[in-house]
């Protein structure tokens, strides 16, 4: 199933009813490049592992560009998701 991809700023709380299995945490891009040098350094796997028509189903998140990731006060490090790095991904469905 492809990658489905979510803009910041989203409500952390509609992804409680997302469709996907996995929940994948990222750096927002900054003129179409990552700003997270580990972000851009598991892209790769994250894409192969993903993408295709019979892997696992996954919506991207991104959390902000640096500054807004960089605050305590970041919609995704409080409930429900608690997300303390990125990347971060995190199996909501069996």
């Amino acid at each position: 199933m492809p990658l489905r991809e979510v803009e910041f700023p989203s409500d952390p709380k509609d992804l409680e009813g997302a469709r996907e299995q996995f929940l994948i945490f990222y750096s927002s891009r900054v003129n179409g490049q990552l700003w997270c040098p580990d972000c851009v350094a598991v892209d790769r796997t994250i894409q192969d592992t993903f993408r295709p028509q019979d892997g696992p189903s996954a919506v991207i998140v991104y959390v902000g560009q640096k500054p807004e990731w960089k605050t305590p006060s970041n919609i995704f490090r409080g409930e429900p998701w608690q997300v303390t790095s990125v990347p971060t991904v995190i199996k909501v469905k069996d």
